[in-house]
């Protein structure tokens, strides 16, 4: 994506990436997760506040930094990371409210033409999973690398 975004960390082939939120708060670490669920090559990604030295984070926290855009534009770009070493994984993402979807949604249409260059993009919709289009209140996520 084209947007600014942090450096990222992560061990080689990890499915784990840290990264520090600047802002008018100050430094907020941040962790992205890739755990794999009960299907096979199937992933969720989950992202928040960095809890202590662990590989947890708070998904609830409302940090409010003024760095939202940097900070998702940067859970993207981990994304590219983890589809790099893992090319066939499909990777279901959700907000923790229906207010954080709706503004992954948003963020989502706002690159729908670069992200359709590298990857598939699904939307969840009345209980069923179609082509992402802008202007349809999904409520998940499926993505997966072309």
């Amino acid at each position: 994506m084209r947007n600014q975004r942090y450096k990222i960390e992560s061990a080689s082939f990890s499915t784990v990436f840290e990264f520090v939120s600047e802002g008018t708060k100050g430094n907020i670490r941040k962790l992205v997760k890739y755990t794999e669920t009960s299907k096979l090559g199937f992933y969720n990604l989950g992202f928040g506040d960095k809890i202590g030295e662990t590989n947890d984070f708070d998904d609830t926290v409302i940090s409010d930094n003024g760095d939202t855009d940097k900070v998702l534009a940067t859970v993207a770009a981990t994304l590219y990371e983890f589809t790099n070493q893992n090319p066939e994984a499909f990777v279901f993402a959700t907000g923790s409210t229906i207010v954080r979807t709706r503004l992954y949604r948003i963020s989502l249409s706002n690159a729908l033409s670069e992200i359709r260059n590298d990857f598939s993009l699904l939307g969840y919709f009345e209980g069923k999973w179609e082509v992402f289009e802008r202007n349809r209140n999904y409520s998940a996520f499926l993505i997966t690398r072309k």
